[in-house]
C-alpha cells in the first residue's frame, strides 16, 4: 500500500523521482521520501506528511545525483514519521531501500541482529531489510540480495542501492507489484506504471523471486539461484493525458465522467471483437455446479450485483465471500466450482490468497482486472480484462463499473450456454447492456441537481441507503462510497429489514437514500420511505419506475428505463456523484481520503 520509484540513467535523478512520487502518491501519503547516490555516499531527505512537505524540504536542502529510490508511505509498522519514513538505511550507511509490503518475521530478524550489535533507529519492519542486507553484504550485491529475500517471511517490492555497487539498482518483489521501465535516458522502477509513463511506455512486468539489475545503459533478470531470464518488454497503449486530472478538480470527478467511454469500451471487448470476446466463447460453464465470487471492498459490491444476475438467468447457486475471510473459513469448494475473483489493481493481497486457496483445492478460477502483467491475471486460469485506463482516484468509480458490465455479459452468455435462456433472450439482453453508454451519459443532465442537493447534506452525521433485491445491492456500494470520501458514517440495508431493527434510528432530519429499479418491487419500497419520512427523514429517491410526488421531504432523480438486472449501471453512477460532492462541499481530500491507499497489498 506503498509507493516506490527509482531510477538510474543520465539525468538527475530527483526530479524524476518526485514527480514520479507525485503519481503514486495516492497509494500512501502519511509521509515520503528520497535517496540518491552520489560520488560522496547517500543523500536522504524525508519528511512526514504530504509530498509538498518533502518537495518543500528539498527546495530548502537541494541533493542530486544519477541513481536514486523513492518512496510514499501508508504505514503499517510503527507511526507516521520523520524516522520511520523510507528510504532506510543499513545502519553502516553502505545499502538503502524502500519498501512496500509487510515482513510477518522482522521481530525475530531484528532481534537477532540487535544481539550481534546491530542498532535499530526506525519502528518499522521495512529497516530490518537494510540491516540484515548489510549484515549479509560480502561484496556481491545479487548474492546479498537473494540471502536477504530467503530469510524474509511476508510481501515485499523493494528498490536497493548498495554504496560499494554505484551505478546498480536492484528490484525484487513478492506478492507487490513492482514494473521496470526501459528508455534511452535511463531505467525505471515503480509500483505502478503511471509513475514512469512520462518518460517511457516500455515496461517489464516482474514475477515473484525475480530480481532485475538496472544501469543506465540496460536491464538484466535473474532468479534466486543467480541465474539470468529472459524477458520480454510491454507496450503502456494508454496515454500519459489519462492519468492527469485533465481540467477536473479532482481525479475522482474525471472518472466518474469517463465512463461512458470505459462503460462502451469493455461492453466492445466482450461482444464485438478481442481476448475478452475469444474467453467469453470459449469457456464451458456446463461443467461447473457452483459459483463462487470473491472480492474485497467495492469489488466484493459488483459480486454482491452479480449474484442476482447469475441466479435470475442462470439458475445456478452463487456464493459471494469476503476474499479476506475465503481461505480461513475452510471453503467448500471442488473441480467442479467455478470462483471468480475481482480486482482493479490485480494485486489485491487478500483476493490473491482467496485465489491460491481456491486453486488448491481444485476450482476454476476466472479473474476480472484492470491490470494487465497483474499477479491475479498471471495466476488465474482465465482473465478478463476492464478497460478502465488507469484509475488514480483512491475510490473506486470507472473501474467498478466496467467490473459490473463484464459480469452481466458473463451472466447472460453463461446462461445461454446452459439453454436457460434462448438466442433471442440472449441478443435482447446483449442489446440491453450495449446501450448503458449512451443512458449513462444521460444522468451528466443531474449533475447541477445533484451538486445543489449534496450542499445541504454536509451536516449529516449518519445517512441510510435501502433497496430491494439488486437495488439492495448497489445500495451498499453507494454507502461505501459515501463513507470513503465524506466520512459520514453510513449503513445500506435491505428494505424489508427496516422493521427488524434498522427504523430505530430514523428520526427528525436523518437522510435516507432510497432506490428503485424494479417495478414489481416498487410498492414495498416506497412503503419503506413512507415509514421513514412519517418518523422525520428526508430521502432521496433514486430510480425509474417512481411514482410519487416530490415534495418539501422527498426529493427524486430519475434515471433511464433499463433492465432492471442492469440497473445498478445507470443508479451507482447517481450515488457517485451524491458521494462527490458532499465530499466537495466539505472540502475533503477527495482523491487521498484519510488512512486509505488505492491498491490494498497488505492484508
Amino acid at each position: 500500500m506503498c509507493g516506490i520509484i527509482g531510477y538510474v540513467g543520465y539525468e538527475d535523478a530527483v526530479p524524476i523521482i518526485l514527480d514520479g512520487l507525485k503519481k503514486l502518491e495516492y497509494r500512501g501519503y502519511d509521509s515520503a521520501g528520497i535517496a540518491v547516490m552520489d560520488d560522496q555516499g547517500f543523500s536522504v531527505v524525508k519528511q512526514k506528511g504530504r509530498l509538498t512537505a518533502l518537495e518543500e524540504l528539498v527546495r530548502k536542502s537541494p541533493i542530486a545525483g544519477y541513481m536514486g529510490i523513492g518512496h510514499t508511505r501508508w504505514a503499517t509498522h510503527g507511526e507516521p514519521s520523520d524516522i520511520n519514513s523510507h528510504p532506510h538505511l543499513g545502519s553502516k550507511n553502505k545499502i538503502a531501500i524502500v519498501h512496500n509490503g509487510i515482513i510477518e518475521n522482522f521481530k525475530q530478524i531484528k532481534e537477532r541482529l540487535e544481539q550481534k550489535g546491530t542498532v535499530f533507529v526506525s519502528q518499522t519492519d521495512s529497516e530490518v531489510i537494510a540491516q540484515l542486507a548489510e549484515h549479509y553484504y560480502n561484496g556481491d550485491i545479487i548474492d546479498t540480495v537473494i540471502r536477504v529475500t530467503n530469510a524474509l517471511e511476508g510481501s515485499y517490492a523493494l528498490g536497493i542501492m548498495c554504496i560499494d555497487e554505484p551505478g546498480k539498482l536492484i528490484a525484487v518483489k513478492k506478492d507487490n507489484p513492482l514494473i521496470v521501465g526501459i528508455s534511452d535516458k535511463g531505467n525505471f522502477i515503480a509500483s505502478d506504471v503511471p509513475a514512469v509513463l512520462a518518460h517511457t511506455n516500455k515496461v517489464y512486468y516482474m514475477n515473484d523471486k525475480e530480481i532485475a539489475v538496472l544501469t543506465k545503459d540496460g536491464v538484466s533478470f535473474f532468479n534466486t539461484d543467480n541465474e539470468p531470464i529472459e524477458k520480454t518488454p510491454e507496450t503502456i497503449t494508454w496515454s500519459i493525458d489519462s492519468a492527469e486530472k485533465g481540467g477536473y478538480e479532482h481525479f475522482m470527478l474525471k472518472e466518474i465522467m469517463e465512463q461512458p467511454r470505459v462503460l462502451k469500451d469493455t461492453i466492445n471487448s466482450a461482444l464485438r471483437s478481442g481476448e475478452n470476446k475469444n474467453l467469453l466463447d470459449s469457456l464451458d460453464i456446463t461443467r461447473f455446479n457452483r459459483i463462487v465470487i470473491t472480492a474485497c471492498g467495492s469489488a466484493y459490491n459488483a459480486g454482491m450485483v452479480a449474484k442476482y444476475v447469475f441466479e435470475r438467468l442462470c439458475r445456478i447457486s452463487v456464493d459471494v465471500e469476503l476474499a479476506s475471510e475465503f481461505r480461513y473459513k475452510d471453503p467448500i469448494i471442488d473441480e467442479n466450482t467455478l470462483v471468480i475473483l475481482v480486482s482493479q489493481s490485480g494485486e489485491t493481497a487478500d483476493t490473491i490468497a482467496a485465489m491460491r486457496e481456491a486453486k488448491s483445492r481444485g476450482a476454476y478460477t476466472l479473474s476480472i482486472v484492470n491490470v494487465i502483467g497483474s499477479t491475479i491475471a498471471k495466476e488465474s486460469d482465465a482473465t478478463l480484462y476492464t478497460l478502465a485506463g488507469p484509475e488514480i482516484a483512491v475510490a473506486t468509480t470507472k473501474a467498478f463499473s466496467a467490473q459490473l458490465v463484464l459480469l452481466y455479459i458473463l451472466a447472460v452468455r453463461f446462461a445461454h450456454k446452459l439453454k436457460r435462456i434462448t438466442d433471442d433472450q440472449q441478443e435482447e439482453l446483449l442489446s440491453e447492456i450495449a446501450a448503458l453508454p449512451d443512458k449513462s451519459y444521460e444522468l451528466f443532465e443531474h449533475v447541477d441537481f445533484i451538486q445543489k442537493y449534496a450542499s445541504n447534506c454536509v451536516g449529516y452525521k449518519s445517512i441510510f441507503f435501502i433497496g430491494r433485491n439488486i437495488d439492495y445491492a448497489i445500495s451498499m456500494e453507494g454507502s461505501l462510497k459515501l463513507k470513503e470520501i465524506s466520512y459520514i458514517h453510513s449503513e445500506a440495508y435491505a428494505g424489508g429489514e427496516l422493521k427488524h431493527g434498522t427504523i430505530s434510528l430514523i428520526e427528525e432530519g436523518t437522510l435516507v437514500v432510497a432506490i428503485s429499479c424494479s417495478e414489481k418491487l416498487y410498492g414495498k419500497i416506497y412503503s419503506n420511505v413512507e415509514q421513514v419520512i412519517s418518523r422525520g427523514a428526508r430521502v432521496l429517491f433514486i430510480g425509474n419506475c417512481i411514482q410519487a410526488i416530490p415534495d418539501d421531504r422527498l426529493s427524486i432523480i430519475e434515471i433511464p428505463k433499463v433492465n432492471e438486472l442492469f440497473s445498478p449501471s445507470l443508479s451507482v453512477i447517481v450515488l457517485q456523484l451524491f458521494s462527490y460532492y458532499v465530499a466537495a462541499n466539505k472540502g475533503l481530500d477527495i482523491d487521498k481520503p484519510r488512512n486509505l491507499a488505492k491498491s490494498v497489498t497488505v492484508e
